[in-house]
């Protein structure tokens, strides 16, 4: 297939001005208020590509993307028999993203974050192949991205805590163009986060911009688009657990550019997203009617998200409530917010792969355990098309089938580190 760059404009929630994109726009300056922007692209029905070795993009006329990356990977849908038995469904529809070469997934880093990658990375324009580019994480999406960037020679620094780093795991050793710092023992994602901001106000360095980044929710978006085309009409629930909201929101806008195709209905999916108790934040906010999120102490916060048993899900400072964010998504499709123990993941985690066959990962487990709890509750019926966001799996399989590679960190920093310490730190880091 030859590949011509996607065509689109901006458009921004909160005012609905229309503005064209400068090569990494991440927001409108001239709205008043904090607002997602989203791509309004030219082709308003999506042609699904065919070809091998396409993976994502497969669906480049709803990417905002100027290349193609090699070695893409893509989300793959089928539909429950064994796990819909189990729960008493009729219309269940897996997106699974991993590692199932059964299931023609093949996604080496076992987790959705490489739609991302994948994405993000295809966005980035010659003016900006120089930059070096900023990614915050709690760990699957630092393990993705440093897979993405490694085999297409992308410079990239990853901020992430220093507890997190077991997750930073490859096949095969990294270029040399991946490099990774952290924040010590003890602190959680949004230090990573204040870390990679401080390095960012540097020259040199390009904040990938994480849930503002029309690339990163479009790439993620590519499981609604997996799923509404396998399954010829829009679902009428969305189950993914949530750190961010990220994934969620993607699915959302996917499902408005569906009911723009007019091919694939005009039903909205119930978004039901789930947290991972007791770290609660957007789950309380919800509870409590509130747009804005409530206070949280940053000690408890790390001492929540500690407890946890999927990390990743520890985002103390998600896209809520910013036009366009989860809560208008949530208000949006009639959605809600569940809350799932780790005893009741655990439960979900294993089941799920007494009858579907394949390990998945925690934060997956808590979205199984939230579809559980809506049968409990009455809020599905039988006949509902569900989907299930299998946000990864089939780590365990993966890494006893290889031999594995762990990055290592050029530079842990304390809590309280300054900008003075940063520059003089990276100074030394060569790409």
């Amino acid at each position: 297939m030859i590949f011509t760059e996607t065509k689109y404009q901006l458009q921004t929630v909160a005012t609905g001005r229309v503005f064209e994109d400068e090569g990494w726009t991440l927001d409108d300056k001239e709205c008043p208020t904090p607002s997602m922007v989203r791509p309004i692209y030219e082709k308003k029905q999506l042609e699904v590509k065919e070809g091998a070795c396409l993976g994502l993009y497969r669906y480049a006329d709803w990417l905002p993307i100027k290349t193609m990356l090699k070695k893409p990977t893509e989300p793959i849908t089928y539909k429950s028999e064994s796990l819909a038995a189990k729960l008493g469904l009729r219309n269940l529809y897996i997106t699974f993203n991993g590692w199932w070469p059964e299931r023609n997934v093949h996604m080496t880093t076992c987790s959705f974050k490489e739609m991302e990658a994948y994405s993000v990375c295809a966005r980035l324009g010659d003016d900006l192949k120089d930059q070096v580019l900023v990614v915050a994480s709690a760990g699957n999406t630092a393990r993705a991205f440093a897979k993405v960037c490694s085999d297409n020679n992308i410079k990239l620094l990853l901020c992430v805590p220093q507890d997190n780093i077991k997750a930073l795991w490859f096949d095969k050793p990294l270029n040399p163009c991946v490099k990774l710092i952290t924040t010590e023992s003890g602190s959680d994602y949004f230090d990573a986060i204040n870390l990679s901001n401080v390095v960012c106000e540097m020259e040199g360095y390009l904040a990938e911009g994480g849930a503002k980044n029309i690339a990163r929710r479009d790439g993620m978006s590519t499981t609604m688009m997996s799923a509404t085309t396998f399954i010829g009409r829009t679902p009428d629930f969305y189950f993914q657990a949530v750190g961010s909201g990220t994934g969620a929101i993607a699915a959302w806008e996917a499902n408005l550019r569906f009911i723009g195709d007019g091919r694939f209905g005009s039903n909205k999916a119930r978004l039901i997203v789930s947290q991972n108790k007791p770290f609660v934040p957007m789950y309380d906010a919800w509870r409590a009617n509130s747009r804005a999120l409530l206070p949280y102490d940053a000690d408890q916060a790390r001492k929540d998200a500690a407890e946890i048993c999927a990390p990743v899900l520890s985002n103390r400072k998600p896209p809520y409530s910013l036009a366009g964010g989860l809560y208008d998504a949530l208000k949006d499709t009639n959605g809600d917010i569940l809350a799932v123990s780790n005893t009741e993941a655990d439960a979900a985690k294993a089941l799920f792969e007494q009858t579907e066959g394949i390990d998945i990962y925690h934060a997956a487990a808590v979205a199984t355990a939230s579809l559980q709890q809506a049968i409990e509750r009455d809020m599905v019926k039988p006949d509902d098309v569900i989907m299930l966001n299998i946000t990864g799996g089939g780590e365990r399989r993966f890494l006893a089938e290889h031999e594995i590679y762990l990055l290592e960190p050029s530079h842990v920093f304390k809590i309280g580190f300054t900008k003075t310490e940063v520059e003089g730190v990276l100074a030394g880091v060569k790409y």
